[in-house]
């Protein structure tokens, strides 16, 4: 048998790794095109539910009941497999802890002002006004910071508003009644994500990504369970079947599952990447809420949708670490 000359040898240790490297960038575009899909029905699973009667303050316990276990899991993981691997990280003080109380409150209002506004605008409307906080997190963050806004983030952020605008409008000549409470809900709650973000993304870097959204999304959970207790009877929780059928296909497949799937997204392709594949989010939004709620889509509605998602590709492609998708 021949041997194998250096230059060979080179070339077969290229091409594998050119196939780890292509089979990476397949299953971290598979793992941001789930967690795109997850976050996307969460608006269309709590229409449905609302149909059967139950309210905002029950349906979003009911939700988080069914999401805990799985962060409480996520945080004993992280704790055990930092030990094993003989990592210590340091010990969260007192301040750490008001910063995490803090993003956890503006979590969880995202989530609630999120709930109550879906009660009054259509499915479509209120994903395509989440899917400003892009533009929100950039304005937070210059004027924190005392960065200077550049002229791409201007044109993004006029493309988007207009494109808010076309989809507002569209949804108005439908006669919806309350749509300018609700849009209003939403747009707070689409504030209180990009809080959340700017703080997160300075947190992680001292207690770790997982750390975090463990211990975030445990504390979010347990306000929604204490505002619960606080202002509903247990008779609340008497709710048709499928509301909890419902409530345990948002804990586990809009909630549990698009958090994992984004963290190994953007380990294997980074953050802006999963981002930008996180913009099919609201045009599928709107695919599933003609589908399966009967909302209708009109030419307004598209160029709205195409003016917005064009601002945040914008803003995501001048970004080296843009912002993660929304829960």
């Amino acid at each position: 048998m021949k041997p194998m000359k250096p230059v060979d040898i080179q070339h077969m240790q290229r091409s594998t790794l050119s196939t780890h490297a292509s089979r990476r960038i397949l299953i971290g575009v598979f793992c941001a095109l789930i967690a795109a899909a997850g976050f996307s029905i969460k608006s269309i699973l709590i229409k449905q539910a609302f149909a059967y009667g139950v309210d905002s303050v029950t349906l979003l316990a009911l939700r988080m009941t069914f999401a805990l276990p799985f962060f409480i899991g996520m945080a004993l993981w992280d704790a055990g497999s930092k030990r094993l691997e003989g990592i210590s990280r340091p010990a969260l003080n007192r301040r750490d802890w008001i910063i995490i109380l803090g993003l956890s409150t503006a979590y969880y209002l995202f989530n609630y002002l999120d709930f109550l506004g879906l009660q009054t605008i259509s499915a479509g409307l209120e994903r395509m006004i989440q899917f400003l906080y892009p533009t929100m997190t950039v304005l937070l963050s210059a004027w924190l910071y005392k960065k200077t806004l550049g002229k791409k983030v201007v044109i993004a952020m006029v493309l988007s508003y207009v494109g808010i605008t076309l989809v507002f409008m569209h949804d108005i000549s439908m006669q919806s009644a309350g749509i300018g409470l609700g849009a209003a809900l939403v747009f707070a709650s689409a504030m209180f994500y990009a809080i959340y973000l700017v703080g997160a993304g300075h947190v992680i870097a001292r207690m770790g990504a997982t750390r975090f959204t463990a211990y975030a999304m445990i504390i979010a959970s347990l306000a929604s369970l204490l505002q619960f207790a606080l202002s509903q009877p247990l008779t609340a929780l008497q709710q048709p079947l499928q509301v909890y059928e419902l409530a345990i296909a948002m804990a586990l497949f809009s909630t549990v599952l698009p958090v994992f799937m984004l963290a190994a997204g953007m380990r294997l392709i980074g953050s802006a990447s999963t981002s930008l594949i996180g913009s099919i989010g609201p045009v599928f939004t709107i695919y599933l809420a003609h589908v399966f709620l009967g909302e209708q889509v009109s030419l307004m509605q598209l160029t709205g949708s195409i003016l917005v998602l064009g601002g945040v590709i914008i803003i995501g492609m001048g970004s080296k670490e843009a912002p993660q998708a929304a829960v």
